[in-house]
């Protein structure tokens, strides 16, 4: 590439974990254990169609559980070695997870507030936030975003990831 030109700027979708990309159960408040992650059905496929559009793949997940000893360090590591497992043996790999293991108001990386993906783009200079999006589905996903100056679209828990991701796909002239 000449000097004094840089590659073009990447796009990425910032995703949240439970209710978007595994079932959020309504009678266990967090996934514990490698065995309680059940991915949604339109998860994978949403993913996909990300990746062929172009879009790197940042989860983006508060974890209080561990703040709350609930939830080791490890435990979590296993847990998201599963989640990249299931979504390999579907065809896709995500580029970075950024977990918040923190107990509400004790740090800067908790949605809402932006810490997690503004290290996102930290760690990956060539996104542009302006061209990336957020799925997520409460207020502070979409708060955590509008303050990293992110697009956001919220989705219902537990929804299709697939559907959300064509229609984003469509309305932006991406499909």
């Amino acid at each position: 590439m000449p000097a004094g030109h840089s590659a073009p700027a990447r796009r990425a979708a910032f995703l949240d974990r439970d209710g978007v990309l595994n079932f959020k159960h309504p009678d266990l408040y967090y996934v514990l254990t490698p065995g309680q992650l059940e991915l949604l059905p339109g998860a994978a496929p949403g993913l996909k169609l990300l990746k062929e559009a172009g879009f790197r793949l940042f989860v983006v997940t508060n974890q209080r559980a561990v703040a709350l000893g609930q939830l080791s360090l490890e435990t979590l590591a296993a847990i998201h070695a599963r989640l990249r497992r299931e979504l390999a043996r579907a065809g896709v790999a995500l580029d970075a997870i950024y977990v918040c293991p923190h107990d509400e108001g004790a740090c800067e990386c908790r949605k809402p507030a932006p810490g997690l993906l503004l290290q996102a783009l930290r760690d990956f200079p060539d996104v542009d936030p302006r061209a990336s999006v957020l799925f997520g589905d409460s207020p502070s996903d979409l708060e955590a975003a509008r303050r990293a100056g992110l697009p956001a679209l919220q989705m219902p828990v537990n929804g299709s990831l697939e559907s959300a991701v064509r229609s984003f796909l469509s309305a932006s002239g991406c499909a």
